[in-house]
């Protein structure tokens, strides 16, 4: 059905998204360096306000990254009679991890199990299945580990049956706590400490007033919106107009967007962070290679030999120090009336 649907569909043309490179973006910390960094974007503004936010931070000492951790999950369903058997096959799984990295091991020369995690409701049991996935963002990968883990499931257990490859415990392109809490593809914090010269000259503002518009709207505001698990301002635009940049699934900023931003005044500094535990990026796959994308992913030395793995966790690095770039520019208008629209009118009109 998926082929003969396929051969009907020929590629038609290609979209062009207008693309510009703001920086240099200076990174510290687990990836350092300078770099030119693409962004895909119809908001045009987006280019200089995410510019301003490089060059504060950059005269600022740089932007410390940490990646504190990879998991690209899937979530596999199962159902058991009753919840009595359905916990007790939970408790034999887990029992049983050894097993399951062998299996996923084998499944690629790339995949290693990073975590194992059963969730009941009734009868059905979520499987919540993470891998570390090399430089793939690690969708197919995980879903064919996911699937081998299946098959011998359903043959090592008979009183299980099958319910999905993808329970929605994932959870693929939808906001959800539990990924905010286990995270799903690269968890990457941005930080940066910024003079309280350099905000004046630079952002016209001052770090009192980023601060307490932090707390009053990406965190208060977000709660008040009922958000699960985020707190920021505009983290998706960032995200996006990277991962068009690099030939990324852009679907992937629905959960990429649960990031929460943090502002607070030390002494006579700001300190400004930006928490991402879902950037799903990778630098080989599908789409990488397209000319274009070929060659942002080389600029941005994302395309290097190195050990699996690094050039993915390098292209998540920057894509969070970038949206630390935006996300600080962003607030520092919005402490000014007018500021944000006058932008929008200058460099749309």
């Amino acid at each position: 059905m998926a082929e003969s649907l396929s051969a009907q569909l020929p590629e038609t043309g290609k979209a062009s998204v207008p693309m510009a490179d703001i920086g240099p973006v200076a990174l510290k910390g687990d990836v350092q360096g300078e770099v030119m960094v693409p962004m895909a974007t119809y908001e045009t503004t987006l280019w200089p306000s995410t510019n301003r936010g490089a060059a504060v931070t950059r005269r600022a000492g740089g932007i410390q990254v940490v990646v504190v951790r990879e998991a690209m999950a899937r979530s596999i369903l199962v159902t058991a009679p009753d919840a009595q058997k359905a916990v007790a096959f939970g408790r034999e799984l887990q029992a049983q991890q050894e097993k399951v990295a062998e299996i996923i091991a084998a499944s690629s020369r790339f995949a290693r199990l990073e975590g194992l995690h059963c969730h009941h409701v009734g009868n059905l049991v979520y499987l919540r299945i993470s891998i570390s996935s090399g430089d793939a963002a690690g969708h197919n990968m995980v879903t064919l580990a996911s699937d081998r883990v299946m098959n011998w499931i359903l043959q090592t257990w008979p009183e299980i049956s099958y319910g999905s490859i993808s329970g929605n415990f994932c959870t693929d392109k939808k906001v959800s706590a539990v990924n905010a809490i286990l995270g799903r593809g690269k968890h990457v914090i941005c930080e940066s400490l910024i003079p309280r010269k350099l905000i004046r000259r630079y952002l016209k503002t001052t770090p009192e007033a980023i601060a307490e518009l932090n707390v009053h709207k990406n965190l208060i505001g977000s709660i008040a919106a009922g958000g699960v698990q985020t707190g920021n301002a505009h983290v998706a635009n960032m995200l996006l107009a990277v991962y068009l940049a690099t030939g990324q699934d852009g679907a992937n900023i629905v959960e990429g967007s649960q990031a929460i931003t943090q502002a607070e005044v030390r002494g006579d500094e700001l300190y400004f962070s930006v928490s991402l535990p879902n950037i799903i990026v990778g630098t080989v796959g599908n789409g990488k290679g397209l000319p274009f994308v070929t060659e942002n992913l080389t600029r941005l030395g994302c395309m290097e030999s190195r050990e699996p793995g690094e050039n993915a966790r390098r292209l998540a690095a920057i894509t969070a120090g970038t949206v630390l770039c935006g996300e600080l520019s962003l607030m520092a208008a919005l402490t000014n009336p007018g500021e944000l629209m006058q932008a929008h009118v200058r460099f749309e009109r």
